[in-house]
C-alpha cells in the first residue's frame, strides 16, 4: 500500500478529485527594501528571479523568486514564463509597498513576537555544516544555531525584515519525532 497521509483528528481521509492538481505554488513575504532581500535571496540561497510585476495604481511590486533545476529552465518569452511561474513548487513571493525603504521607522511584524502568528519559511540544503559556514562568512543574524537548544540539526536565521528561515539538512532528521 502507498502512503497517503497520516491520519490525525480533521484530517480527510479521502481528498475531493476536485482538488486533484492542486499544487502549493509560492509563499508571500513583505520586504521593506526590495535591493536588499533580493541580495540576501539570490546571493546566499541561489534564487533567481523568475519575474518582477508593478501594480502602479497600488503602488507595490511583486517579486517571484525560485531555485533553479538542472534540466527544467523556465521559458524565455515572458508570457510563457509568467504561466510557467504559476505553476511551479516552492516559488517565494516578496512583495515591495513602494516607499518602505525610505522610512527610516518602518518594519514588519515577523510573526514570531507577540502576537505570534506566521512561523517561518524553510531551506532543506545537502550538508548542515557547510551551509552554517556559508552563513557565518557572510555574518547571518541567527535565532538559532544547529547546535543550541533541544532540537540539534536545526538552524534558524532571519533575513533583512526579521523573517525566520529555518535550515534543515533531510538526511539528518530520520529521526526526528521519534
Amino acid at each position: 500500500m502507498t502512503f497517503t497521509t497520516e491520519n490525525h483528528p480533521g484530517v480527510c481521509a479521502q481528498p475531493s478529485d476536485v482538488s486533484r492538481g492542486f499544487v502549493l505554488n509560492h509563499s508571500m513575504l513583505r520586504v521593506k527594501d526590495p535591493a536588499v532581500s533580493l541580495d540576501f535571496y539570490t546571493r546566499l540561497f541561489g534564487m533567481r528571479v523568475l519575474r518582477k510585476l508593478d501594480f502602479p495604481e497600488m503602488s507595490f511590486s511583486l517579486y517571484f523568486l525560485h531555485r533553479p533545476q538542472d534540466g527544467h529552465p523556465p521559458p524565455e518569452e515572458v508570457g510563457e514564463r509568467t504561466a510557467w511561474t504559476f505553476r511551479q513548487h516552492g516559488i517565494l513571493e516578496l512583495t515591495h509597498n513602494w516607499g518602505t525603504e525610505s522610512d527610516p521607522a518602518f518594519k514588519y511584524h515577523d510573526g514570531n513576537a507577540q502576537p505570534q502568528g506566521f512561523g517561518h519559511i524553510c531551506f532543506s540544503v545537502p550538508d548542515l555544516d557547510a551551509a552554517i559556514r556559508w552563513f557565518d562568512e557572510n555574518a547571518v543574524t541567527y535565532v538559532k544555531r544547529p547546535e543550541q537548544g533541544k532540537m540539534k540539526d536545526v538552524a534558524f536565521i532571519k533575513d533583512p525584515d526579521g523573517y525566520w528561515i529555518e535550515i534543515v539538512e533531510p538526511a539528518r532528521l530520520k529521526n526526528l519525532g521519534r
